[in-house]
């Protein structure tokens, strides 16, 4: 036990330094979306070059390769992701934040697992 709460301690303080670095007036989305399976949460993170982001108007449409989450086959596998909700990041802090987002065909059309539109 002494052992493991020293570790777990080391741990904490060498993780301290990471926690407050200096983003250079840029902020962390995690880009969130459920995958094709509808049982498991995805996700990426995108960097955003603003000191703030207040709207979904300040994010971009992202996309992702949905052969690798059961959304696509292989030989055209592009699945666009469209913010729909913002929310604080708690374990980035700062500016960081969350992106729920819904899934879209490269024609625009919601994705046949994207049961919220």
């Amino acid at each position: 036990y002494f052992i493991q709460s020293n570790l777990r301690k080391g741990t904490r303080k060498l993780m301290e330094k990471y926690d407050h670095l200096d983003q250079n007036g840029k902020v962390m989305a995690y880009y969130m979306w459920i995958d094709g399976t509808r049982q498991n949460v995805r996700g990426k993170t995108k960097t955003i070059d603003k000191a703030e982001v207040t709207s979904l108007d300040d994010l971009p449409m992202w996309n992702f390769d949905g052969s690798s989450t059961n959304q696509a086959s292989g030989d055209d596998s592009d699945v666009f992701i469209k913010p729909v909700r913002i929310f604080k990041d708690p374990f980035r802090g700062g500016k960081n934040i969350l992106v729920l987002c819904e899934c879209y065909c490269p024609d625009g059309t919601p994705h046949p697992t994207n049961r919220r539109c």
